[in-house]
């Protein structure tokens, strides 16, 4: 008889990660859908198996085994309306707390309700059978594995989170019949922390703390995160939705949109994570090499940004910082980490100033002659997403608040926000940095009855979408064929020097207009006077799409060392399999 473990690899996930969280009781319930999961469980001597005819008793006899042990109980049945009986045992197990893991096997999903025997839709269940349900899929490539892991540890976790209750995971079959995996495979386990209690530990760890977009920091948490920061030399990575303004502060994204320049600081051991979505991507995706990532939020929830997610802090930022800042003495002061990396960021506005006639009109440029002259204690809006990224390159006023759409991430409300909030202060200067079809989605809100004379635009209208005719992103590719239709070009009188200009002055705006880096340079301060002014104020650029994208070229390849060097010559000329293979091998 075989010995040996299913080679379905969704199987092997779910196997290896009940047993990393000792997860080792299970009532199976016989079938041919559940098959391959059944075999490869019985032969591993770890788990305690039971067997049920009927599905609706193998529930109830769960939730009797969980009471009895006070520990989780796996459930397994095959196909067709199996998974119906378990609901009655799964309520009782939703209304008294007990952690029961329904594990329903089907046919893959695309066969659903394609009038295929024993195929049903297990993809909606009542709300009170289960906290959680998940479904598996079947298991092809890296990308299919990493949702395969997430899934299995959110549904366990889900299991004990807070108050104790059921949870379903649906697996797929293909039906495999061979048994060949001697060894599971090593498993990424995700651990949940409610409690300041047994926290693992940031010894001799490189810490690196990542801040997406973020509510207003208490005085408390900005002394509490900065004295972490001295006591385990650390730093906060933030762009213009953090909302922290305090001495580690580190605006990443000149560093880490380099293509030429590759560093040590990029290495580091532990990742903290808090905050929400970053709109910032040169300094998240796949520009740290981290061991970890421990996520820090009040909900608990489970968020792998980076797919290197180990923990997850269900507990307040404040609580989490001092904790381990009790752990160190109160007189270490070390912030090499912050210094070196402050260094190479002062070294590339170097390396901009040097080199600024070579940046374009265009909203970079705008932002380097415009972001540090910002009015203080002022407030700025960005659009989604060639603003944000414009002017996350460039640091803004300590005391300027800045703010962007990155929750849901679309172009439609940026406008509509900053009128918003610039309802509330009117001794308070709003301004907007808005691109052409962002501005033309939300235009209606310009039409507002209630606007006062504290808002001010920079329209950068380019006539298309640029953020479609980057060089560095796929569009480009596609040359003029991307512009009709993926860069909508052409629409809003193609970039007419009137239709703004008299739509704006109707509704009482003070209107201006740039061609040109001299003729913005005229209206700039005049824009950015903190004098309070008879009318709001739009100022419309004209820019193109190639200036655009040539000017993140020059801001992106500011210095080089020959690794870097290297790893741009190869990345313009190998596949994207290719890169992805060597990705692999040199862990980036």
């Amino acid at each position: 008889m075989n010995k040996f473990y299913s080679d379905e690899k969704n199987i092997q996930i779910l196997i290896a990660l009940l047993k990393a969280h000792a997860i080792k009781y299970v009532v199976a319930s016989p079938g041919n859908t559940n098959l391959t999961l059944v075999a490869s469980l019985q032969q591993d001597p770890f788990f305690t198996i039971y067997s049920s005819v009927d599905e609706r008793s193998a529930a109830y006899l769960a939730c009797g085994i969980s009471e009895e042990t006070g520990e989780p109980v796996m459930l397994s049945c095959t196909g067709a309306t199996a998974s119906r009986n378990y609901m009655p045992g799964l309520t009782e197990a939703y209304y008294r707390h007990l952690p029961v893991l329904a594990v329903t096997s089907s046919r893959i999903y695309g066969e659903i309700g394609q009038l295929i025997p024993q195929v049903i839709d297990r993809r909606i269940l009542p709300n009170d059978i289960a906290k959680l349900s998940v479904q598996l899929p079947v298991v092809k490539d890296e990308q299919d594995a990493w949702e395969c892991n997430l899934k299995v540890n959110q549904a366990i976790l889900e299991l004990t989170r807070r108050e104790c209750g059921p949870v379903h995971i649906n697996i797929p079959t293909i039906y495999c019949s061979t048994y060949n995996t001697k060894e599971l495979p090593k498993q990424r386990v995700i651990n949940r922390i409610e409690k300041c209690e047994n926290m693992p530990s940031l010894d001799k760890k490189k810490v690196v703390i990542f801040v997406g977009s973020h509510g207003t920091w208490s005085r408390q948490l900005i002394e509490t995160v900065e004295c972490f920061c001295e006591r385990y030399d650390s730093m906060l990575i933030c762009d213009h939705t953090s909302a922290y303004h305090g001495k580690y502060r580190v605006q990443y994204s000149l560093i880490g949109g380099q293509e030429q320049l590759v560093n040590s600081l990029n290495q580091v051991d532990v990742l903290i994570h808090i905050g929400q979505t970053s709109g910032d991507y040169f300094s998240s995706i796949g520009k740290f090499n981290m061991s970890q990532v421990w996520r820090v939020c009040a909900d608990g929830e489970i968020h792998d940004t980076f797919r290197k997610l180990r923990y997850v802090f269900e507990m307040n930022e404040l609580d989490f910082f001092s904790y381990y800042n009790n752990k160190k003495p109160a007189n270490i002061c070390n912030v090499e980490y912050y210094k070196n990396c402050h260094e190479i960021y002062a070294h590339l506005r170097k390396c901009l100033d040097i080199n600024i006639d070579k940046v374009p009109f265009s909203n970079i440029w705008i932002a380097s002659q415009t972001a540090d002259l910002i009015p203080k204690n002022s407030e700025i809006h960005f659009s989604i997403l060639s603003s944000l990224r414009s002017w996350n390159f460039f640091e803004l006023p300590q005391s300027v608040d800045s703010f962007c759409n990155v929750g849901g991430f679309g172009i439609d409300g940026c406008v509509s926000s900053l009128i918003g909030a610039s309802l509330i202060n009117q001794d308070k200067i709003y301004f907007g940095i808005i691109g052409d079809l962002a501005y033309f989605y939300d235009l209606n809100s310009l039409g507002n009855r209630h606007i006062n004379k504290n808002v001010r635009i920079i329209l950068v209208n380019n006539g298309i979408g640029a953020e479609f005719k980057l060089s560095c992103y796929p569009g480009a590719k596609l040359g003029d064929d991307s512009n009709a239709y993926i860069a909508a070009e052409g629409h809003f009188a193609k970039k007419s020097h009137e239709l703004v200009k008299h739509f704006m002055q109707d509704l009482g705006f003070e209107y201006l207009s740039a061609s040109s880096k001299e003729e913005y340079l005229k209206y700039r301060d005049y824009f950015l006077d903190p004098k309070p002014k008879e009318k709001s104020i739009l100022l419309e650029v004209f820019t193109s799409y190639q200036d655009e994208s040539d000017a993140l070229e020059v801001i992106r390849n500011l210095d080089n060392n020959m690794l870097g060097s290297v790893k741009k010559s190869l990345s313009s000329v190998l596949g994207e399999n290719t890169k992805q293979a060597l990705r692999k091998i040199v862990k980036r």
